[in-house]
């Protein structure tokens, strides 16, 4: 390396192999293949950490937007024809037609039944909604949990290649063995990079995902409430002529 002296008895082939360029990116360039075969595999996962926070918070803001709207819509609703005119989107109208199928499928059946049918249809779409939610971020946890061991391996093997350099060498010098150590370490450093915000990230979105699912258990409550109160009038309104025979018997 330039303005080292050498030792005496030193092979000045030694020096003269030695790595100009200490920057991260010269030790990429000089570090053996398995090493930046390694580097490059954390660097692409830093990159599927970064794209998938991008598309699902995205994605997430869109959908609870949409489902605030919607809760609010129906909260404001006073039966189902109500809900229906603030033309819901996303899962919570997929909530509105699919109690509306079974109104049309069950017709003057009891009530306590098709709202326990209406019920069982609701949690399916919560958790089909909640799976959907979700895709994507167990790559985020994937990346989380290996990247530093893959970043230790890399490490491992270029530790131990310097220690090969460092017997064909027969030397000591903290020249000669400083380069090698520094690449090696690199891996590591790389793979806590990717790591570290793949975590954080997947903790948030894991908080995210749970306030996600409590507004669909919430949208879910209020088609449940609006179906029994219009079921409750149309057992009433058939109740009424009858009480009114019974009357006048």
């Amino acid at each position: 390396m330039p303005g080292l002296p050498l030792d005496p008895g030193e092979d000045p082939t030694v020096a003269a192999q030695l790595p100009h360029d200490l920057s991260p990116w010269g030790m990429f360039m000089a570090a053996d293949w398995v090493v930046k075969a390694v580097m490059i595999g954390l660097a692409f996962a830093s990159v599927v950490t970064w794209t998938v926070w991008l598309a699902k918070t995205m994605e997430l803001a869109l959908a609870k937007g949409r489902l605030r709207r919607a809760l609010k819509g129906y909260l404001a609703s006073a039966t189902l024809d109500e809900a229906r005119r603030g033309d819901p989107r996303g899962p919570a109208g997929a909530m509105l037609r699919t109690t509306d199928l079974e109104l049309q499928r069950s017709g003057p059946l009891p009530a306590d039944g098709i709202k326990e049918r209406v019920s069982i249809s609701l949690s399916r779409i919560e958790v089909a909604a909640g799976r959907a939610i979700t895709r994507g971020t167990g790559l985020l946890a994937t990346i989380g949990a290996t990247a530093p061991f893959v970043g230790l391996f890399g490490t491992v093997w270029g530790i131990m290649n310097s220690f090969i350099g460092i017997s064909k060498a027969q030397t000591t010098n903290l020249a000669v063995v400083a380069p090698g150590i520094a690449e090696a370490l690199l891996a590591t450093a790389i793979g806590l990079v990717a790591a570290i915000p793949a975590v954080v990230i997947y903790n948030h979105f894991s908080r995210q995902v749970s306030g996600y699912r409590v507004l669909m258990g919430d949208a879910s409550a209020e088609v449940l409430r609006l179906l029994s109160r219009d079921l409750d009038r149309r057992d009433a309104s058939r109740a009424a002529p009858q009480r009114v025979r019974a009357a006048a018997e």
